[in-house]
């Protein structure tokens, strides 16, 4: 089935972003939010303790689960928000790598931040999306 996402380049702005920076989705489509995929394993551990890449990896896995059970995959992502619990741009770059790497050429619109804290023990890295499916 075709992606109901499609996403939106402008000459206009700057190629520097890794990513489109807009997406659409027809009216008909059905969206789908995400709560934040976390690194946790099946008993709800934190897992990759202290690696940013892990953590991203291992979000990036959740949410392709979530995806799953709502009847999409990654391609029907139509946005992201990756929140990384550090103020350094390197950390933030390092779960980016992931997260941009996993997307490949459906690189959606997202917003990359560093916040202070986020909810479970030792996590570092979660990640929100928005999905776009047509049924």
């Amino acid at each position: 089935m075709p992606s109901a996402v499609t996403l939106i380049r402008s000459e206009k702005l700057s190629d520097v972003a890794e990513y489109a920076y807009a997406a659409t989705a027809p009216a008909e489509a059905r969206l789908i939010f995400l709560a934040g995929s976390c690194p946790l394993d099946a008993d709800g551990a934190t897992v990759a303790v202290g690696d940013y890449a892990g953590q991203a990896a291992a979000c990036v896995a959740t949410m392709k689960k979530a995806l799953a059970a709502a009847g999409s995959t990654i391609d029907d992502v139509i946005s992201t928000r990756v929140l990384v619990a550090s103020s350094s741009q390197a950390d933030l770059v390092e779960a980016w790598e992931v997260v941009r790497d996993a997307f490949g050429d459906h690189d959606v619109p997202s917003t990359l931040m560093g916040v202070t804290v986020l909810g479970y023990d030792d996590q570092l890295v979660e990640i929100e999306a928005v999905a776009a499916v047509l049924d």
